[in-house]
């Protein structure tokens, strides 16, 4: 079991959790995730690690309350515990050397950002970031970015906080201005993601996408985040979760992302439930 040390309302519908898990602390890096299962019968929740204190030995995940899963974790509060907690999964960000590097973040793909801004500035890099919301209500980790990048612009959709447009804008106006970047890392919805490519695209600059909204078991067994990588199929949760950006089929994951919309809608209505072969051994007990 795996204890809530700290829980925070961040913005509506958005959750900040800090777990006890030593083991998962002790060997992860950025851009690497972890899966959570609030108890027997839950589903199992990838979530990206935003960030981490070895000597507590705790985790900072944060999440978005949006289905039964989630609901049913929202329930709990510091003091309870979680069932499991499996992680580091996933391969770290491939920082590398850069000079000039840019992180692009929106909604709540901003937290990841948190240790991949930290790790650019670690590899000596001058960090831009960049990170958008739909509106000021919900914007969250302004502090956390701000304190470890070189320089945040935060946008909104409806202009009510920082710049009004989306968050390819900037960096598009500063690429026509003249300005160059080593690496752009960019995480939140698919469709920012492949707005950020096609920005960075005409300039040949080194674009990295992390794939987290896709996944679903998180462990490559249920295949659910396949996805097209220069024309080869890759599991975003074994073989990324992070991959080149202006080689990823981002139109094919649009069509993923609806695949089970309608399960989790029943699933959400139904409440918890058991698997099948579950549901079979409690009948031979």
């Amino acid at each position: 079991m795996f204890e809530i040390i700290a829980k925070h309302q961040l913005a509506e519908g958005i959750i900040e959790y800090t777990l006890q898990a030593p083991e998962v602390v002790r060997h992860h890096r950025a851009g690497q995730f972890c899966i959570i299962r609030v108890a027997q019968h839950s589903e199992r929740i990838p979530l990206s690690i935003a960030d981490s204190d070895p000597e507590a030995g705790t985790i900072t995940v944060v999440v978005q309350i949006v289905g039964h899963s989630t609901q049913e974790l929202a329930q709990l509060g510091v003091g309870d515990a979680i069932m499991d907690v499996v992680g580091p999964l996933g391969n770290p960000t491939d920082i590398g050397t850069p000079d000039r590097a840019v992180f692009i973040g929106g909604g709540v793909g901003v937290p990841a950002g948190n240790l991949m801004v930290g790790e650019m500035k670690q590899a000596g890099a001058q960090v831009l970031a960049i990170i958008g919301f739909r509106t000021r209500d919900l914007v969250i980790y302004e502090e956390k970015i701000a304190a470890q990048a070189d320089e945040l612009i935060v946008t909104t959709d409806d202009g009510s906080y920082g710049y009004h447009g989306l968050v390819t804008e900037p960096l598009q106006q500063r690429l026509e201005a003249g300005e160059s970047y080593d690496l752009v890392v960019t995480v939140g919805p698919v469709v920012m993601m492949k707005a950020v490519a096609e920005v960075t695209r005409p300039y040949g600059i080194h674009t990295i996408a992390s794939l987290n909204p896709i996944m679903v078991d998180g462990t490559g067994m249920c295949g659910a985040c396949r996805v097209s990588v220069g024309g080869e199929t890759k599991f975003a949760c074994v073989d990324g979760p992070e991959f080149d950006a202006h080689q990823v089929d981002f139109d094919e994951l649009r069509q993923r992302l609806t695949i089970y919309r309608q399960q989790e809608q029943q699933a959400t209505e139904a409440g918890p439930h058991p698997c099948q072969l579950e549901q079979q051994i409690g009948k031979m007990q």
